[in-house]
């Protein structure tokens, strides 16, 4: 009996191997299971067999009890077998799930809970549905898997897009285990609110995320109707959800711009009644940026970021800022908007922190490592200045705790630099710093700041302090001899010159000290000058100012004694610059060992002079402002050497700030020399003279004949020197009048001009030559003309005289051209028309063909046409030169050799008609020419033809 119960354990814990302890085993492992039970049977059946064909040979006792065990074991796994059948029938289930739920209503989500059996070797897979209303109506199905493990609770969380205060929601689950599915649970319900006497909306009051999407609802008492709903003044369209229950889905909510950042929504129902609520609008937590600790002393932390997104005022999403250090045991720590203090962990070098920010709509965080050492943010105190008249001690304290590390610190002193020190006093907290080379009565602006180790500076701390006071004197003089005396006046004369840019102070009184031939004298002064009588030899003086905090560094100034005299050097002139002020420069004397004094009037060369110096802190160079000075005004400068034996006199240079071109007028000399051909201009001008407003360059002289422009080349005339006051002009015209003007000229321009008037004299030998010479002219041609006395005569007769017949008569003669220039005037230009005759036949000689031309000439009156037109008004015609235009025309035909071709072109004619004639008409050629190509034949001979062409036009 013991063995068939270890043979029943035995195989039930080989079950429960392919189980993983459960009832129920799925059909793979179920049939790996039964594989391996049918080979064991079969294996048990084998040997059994064996064994009893053995035993009925032996007929053992032992062998019969053997195969007794084999039967008992055959049964157990018999019995084995029935048990698994029966475990695995179909009745053979897993358990039901027990969940629970948990409803977030502000953040409309749903919280699912429950426990899960983590003995087994495969994970479960839960399958989750959720539904709507009483009626179970499903919105979402989800698998979720289970992976393998010890027991524990498990939750899932689903979003709700819907308030859930607008209905129920319910849920339940089943799970599968491998192949085999449990049983749905029960459901599982989140009631919604119930409205009784009046409408309810949700969400209200509620924080919602800007740019998202989100359903509003309106609960209307039972039986009641929801007739519209209204977001932000605007109505949208109604979802049903269930139970009367109406939506609305609002896209993209924006922030409203008024102070409350909220959004009104409406909801009408059939009965007229409205409810409104407010719901707020917001953005989620920013990620903390740029987070960053420090310590000040080593014993607090500071931590500070910055947020992407500021806050608005009256804000309703309220952020909560809490600081975590993840590396060790102490709470979180309570935080501004943008930093965070909290007390440093004592012997802690390196922390882990984490910054979160949470509110309404969500939570943000930020992770930060870092060790305190390297953070240290030293700050320094009670900064103090002790000060000097060119120097000063600054000093400052430090925490304590900061004193035994590697403290470096740097002091900045402007304009000076900044140097640095190390700052290591164990047994003080003070540091100090000394600052050299400093100007008196200069304020500083200094600072310090330090760090440790060179790794993060600390804030700069600020302090301002004026050195002490420091006076010197620009002493001067003025030496004025006495006449019929060997005493000289000497004029002292200061100016207090302050070292830096401070303030002035105020300077009680002067003393003044001098010494000669080993006398000692001394007066007090109020005023910057004195006045004192000294005798021929050499003197020495000293000038100390009174000041409330003790006396100014004392002036000296030697006069020299009477008999030393100077030569005056010659002046040089001065450009200014081209802001109008003067760069005054001179060669170094290695006799000047106490310095140069460069003297001016402050009016310029005017009289009286004002005096003024300068004392240059270069050797040999000085700039002088133009505020200094008037434009238009001319300044000589005195530069001073000094000596032992008091100061000498070096260069004289003159300019002035400004030049003007208004200088005086020249004084033109008269009466003018001139010749028929020049002029001698001369003038008087004080080119020198210190009262002009500029340097005379020079003169301009222009020469410009009267009633006409300017001469070419010649209209002016340049005098390049200005002490040169007279110029020659050559090329004018004889007896013609001229003005001529003088100016000066200066680096602006000409000024103003002085102007003369003269008249050039008369050429007369070249007027006798112009007589006499056409007068020569004729006589030698008389002469050579004398011997030709006929043919001149002739000619002269056919020039001068009348032909023969023509009788004209000085009234009619004038009447006619009259009456002509009358024609002429009232006819338009046209287009010349030229006549050719062309004679074919053979050419008679020229005898033949000038008398033909005669007698037809002579015998051929007028045309016919113009006979009958002109029968009424005169009997007569008479011919007018005409401009012909003559046209040589050619042949289009072949000629024969012995024709010759005439053209015939007439150039003039003359015709007219004239009452009153007595004597009959006459044909008179004022020009008549022919023109014949040159005949083939060389023997024949070319003849003139005149002829007549009648207008008859007229």
């Amino acid at each position: 009996m013991i063995n068939v119960r270890k043979s029943f354990f035995s195989l039930f814990g080989l079950y429960l191997i392919f189980s993983n302890g459960e009832c129920c085993i799925d059909d793979g492992k179920l049939g790996s299971f039964m594989l391996f039970l049918i080979i064991l049977k079969f294996s048990q059946y084998v040997v059994l067999t064996y064994a009893q064909s053995q035993v009925r040979k032996s007929q053992k006792v032992d062998s019969v009890h053997c195969l007794n065990k084999q039967d008992q074991h055959s049964g157990t796994l018999n019995v084995f077998l029935y048990i698994l059948l029966f475990c695995h029938t179909p009745g053979c289930y897993l358990p039901k799930p027990n969940i629970t739920l948990k409803a977030i209503n502000d953040k409309q989500t749903l919280v699912v809970s429950w426990l899960v059996k983590r003995s087994s070797f495969v994970g479960d897979i839960y399958e989750i549905e959720l539904s709507r209303t009483e009626q179970h109506t499903v919105i979402y199905t989800t698998n979720v898997s289970v992976s393998p493990g010890g027991s524990a609770e498990y939750t899932w969380t689903w979003i709700s897009d819907l308030p859930l205060e607008c209905v129920d929601h319910s849920v339940r689950m089943r799970y599968y285990n491998q192949s085999v599915q449990s049983p749905w649970s029960n459901w599982i319900t989140n009631s919604g609110v119930k409205a009784n006497d009046k409408s309810q909306i949700f969400p209200s009051n509620r924080v919602l995320r800007q740019g998202s999407s989100a359903m509003f609802c309106c609960i209307p008492p039972t039986g009641v109707n929801v007739k519209r709903m209204t977001f932000r003044n605007k109505e949208y369209r109604l979802l049903s959800i269930g139970g009367g229950v109406k939506a609305i889905t609002v896209n993209n909510l924006t922030i409203p711009e008024g102070i409350i950042k909220h959004l009104i929504l409406s909801c009408d129902d059939a009965t007229g009644k409205s409810v409104h609520v407010s719901n707020y609008i917001s953005f989620p937590p920013q990620k903390p940026r740029n987070l960053s600790c420090v310590t000040f002393d080593m014993v607090s932390v500071t931590c500070t970021w910055d947020s992407p997104r500021k806050q608005l005022p009256f804000d309703r999403n309220v952020q909560i800022y809490t600081l975590h250090i993840e590396n060790s045991d102490k709470a979180p720590f309570p935080c501004e908007q943008s930093s965070c203090t909290f007390p440093a962990v004592p012997h802690q070098q390196d922390y882990n922190i984490s910054v979160w920010v949470k509110d309404k709509l969500g939570e943000e965080m930020e992770r930060y490592s870092f060790n305190i050492s390297d953070r240290v943010f030293p700050v320094v105190k009670s900064l103090r200045v002790n000060r000097g008249v060119t120097g000063a001690t600054v000093s400052w304290s430090m925490q304590e705790s900061l004193t035994h590390m590697n403290l470096i610190c740097q002091v900045a002193t402007v304009p000076l630099g900044t140097m640095e020190l190390r700052c290591n006093n164990i047994m003080s907290s003070f540091c100090d710093a000394k600052l050299e080379h400093l100007v008196p009565n200069t304020k500083y602006n200094v600072r310090v700041r330090c760090t440790v180790n060179g790794r993060l500076w600390g804030e700069w701390a600020e302090g301002s302090f004026t050195t002490d006071l420091l006076v010197s004197l620009d002493l001067w003089r003025r030496i004025q001899p006495l006449s019929n005396s060997r005493t000289r006046q000497v004029t002292l004369m200061w100016k207090p010159r302050i070292a830096g840019t401070a303030a002035t102070i105020n300077i009680q009184e002067y003393t003044v000290q001098w010494s000669q031939e080993g006398q000692t004298e001394s007066k007090n002064s109020s005023v910057g000058q004195a006045v004192m009588s000294i005798g021929p030899g050499k003197c020495d003086f000293t000038v100390q100012a009174l000041l409330p905090s003790g006396t100014s560094i004392p002036a000296n100034i030697t006069i020299p004694p009477a008999e030393h005299k100077e030569n005056l050097p010659v002046q040089k002139r001065l450009d200014s610059t081209s802001e109008g002020g003067f760069n005054l420069t001179w060669e170094e004397q290695s006799t000047a060992t106490c310095g140069y004094v460069v003297e001016w009037c402050m009016l310029g060369n005017a009289v009286p002079c004002t005096l003024q110096w300068n004392v240059p802190e270069e050797n040999n160079a000085l700039f002088l402002h133009a505020s200094e000075f008037q434009a238009g005004n001319r300044y000589t400068f005195y530069i001073y050497g000094c000596t032992d034996n008091g100061h000498r006199l070096l260069e004289m240079q003159t300019g002035y700030s400004q030049e003007f071109k208004s200088v005086q007028r020249p004084s033109l000399v008269e009466p003018v020399q001139s010749t028929s051909s020049s002029v001698t201009l001369e003038w008087h001008y004080n080119e020198d003279d210190p009262a002009q407003p500029a340097f005379i360059m020079g003169y301009l002289v222009t020469v410009q004949e009267v009633g006409s422009v300017l001469l070419p080349d010649r209209s002016n005339v340049s005098v390049a020197d200005p002490h040169m006051k007279f110029v020659t002009i050559e090329g004018l015209k004889e007896n013609t009048e001229y003005t001529c003007s003088v100016s000066a000229l200066t680096k602006e321009g000409p000024g103003l001009p002085a102007s003369i008037t003269f008249r050039t004299k008369i050429n007369y030998s070249s007027l006798i030559l112009k007589v006499l010479t056409p007068i020569f002219l004729l006589m030698g041609c008389t002469v050579l003309l004398w011997s030709q006395v006929k043919i001149v005569r002739s000619g002269l007769k056919e020039i001068f005289i009348y032909p023969a017949g023509m009788n004209i008569k000085t009234p009619e003669f004038e009447g006619f051209l009259h009456e002509t220039d009358q024609w002429l005037q009232s006819q338009k230009p046209e287009e010349c028309i030229s006549c050719d005759i062309e004679i074919l036949n053979g050419r008679p000689s020229l005898n033949e063909i000038t008398a033909l031309r005669d007698s037809e000439l002579m015998n051929e009156p007028c045309s016919p046409s113009l006979q009958s037109s002109l029968s009424s008004s005169s009997p007569s015609c008479m011919l007018l030169e005409a401009n012909y235009c003559p046209q040589l025309a050619t042949l289009p035909w072949d000629r024969p050799a012995s024709q010759q071709v005439t053209s015939l072109m007439n150039r003039s004619y003359l015709y007219t008609l004239k009452e009153g004639y007595s004597e009959p008409p006459k044909v008179v050629f004022s020009e008549t020419k022919s023109s014949f190509e040159t005949s083939d034949c060389p023997l024949e001979s070319c003849g003139v033809i005149y002829g007549y062409i009648a207008n008859d036009s007229l």
